[in-house]
């Protein structure tokens, strides 16, 4: 399944991912704690890392169409709730395994 990646510079990738999972949990199956975590998105899976300088994401999906929206719906989700600082999401695709 083709698999995106993106490290977002942030002191409070924390805060960003549980309030991801947070807002997804009434809607999705979600696994969370302040360090990891996972959403299962109806286009596919979004996994999470937070550490202290950053915020860790993979989104995977069965369509590489899919894969563009979901990297695109995660990480609109994130900047809304960083409105107080500029994140920068490059992502790159993954090699295959």
């Amino acid at each position: 399944m083709p698999t995106s990646r993106a490290d977002v510079a942030t002191e409070h990738a924390s805060r960003y991912l549980q309030q991801l999972c947070k807002h997804w949990a009434h809607k999705f199956p979600v696994e969370f704690d302040p360090t990891h975590g996972t959403i299962d998105l109806s286009m596919g899976r979004t996994v999470m890392d937070a550490d202290a300088t950053a915020l860790h994401i993979a989104v995977t999906s069965d369509e590489a169409g899919s894969l563009e929206r979901l990297e695109a719906v995660v990480a609109d989700h994130i900047k809304r709730f960083a409105f107080r600082e500029e994140l920068t999401f490059d992502w790159k695709l993954a090699p295959a395994a």
